[in-house]
């Protein structure tokens, strides 16, 4: 079966520099993350429930590739959001939290 594709003309842009594509920037420099992703990863309040940490590591983990080591220090969040463990937010939670939401939001491929 032959399908019919279509393009509207004044849709396209042409020699752009950068292209924003799904919360990334592309441009010949490499890819980075958008700078609205950054602002809302930089403001995220701390998490105070199980909840807000798998909406934090959810949102943060979708920008894994620009976080070295993204697992290992998440990985004192991700215990805080199993069911046997007592939400308790520790100066090592604080410190992951942090470095997590700057490594997401500074490094470009």
């Amino acid at each position: 079966m032959d399908k019919e594709l279509y393009a509207k003309f004044s849709k396209f842009e042409f020699w752009l520099e950068y292209v924003a594509f799904l919360g990334h920037i592309v441009s010949g420099d490499g890819i980075r993350v958008d700078t609205q992703k950054i602002e809302a990863v930089q403001n995220w309040p701390r998490p105070t429930s199980p909840t807000d940490i798998r909406s934090f590591l959810g949102f943060s983990g979708y920008y894994r590739k620009f976080a070295e080591r993204f697992s290992s220090i998440s990985s004192s969040l991700t215990k805080l959001t199993q069911k046997t463990t007592k939400f308790q937010w520790s100066e090592a939670c604080e410190k992951n939290f942090q470095e997590l939401k700057t490594r997401s939001t500074t490094a470009q491929r």
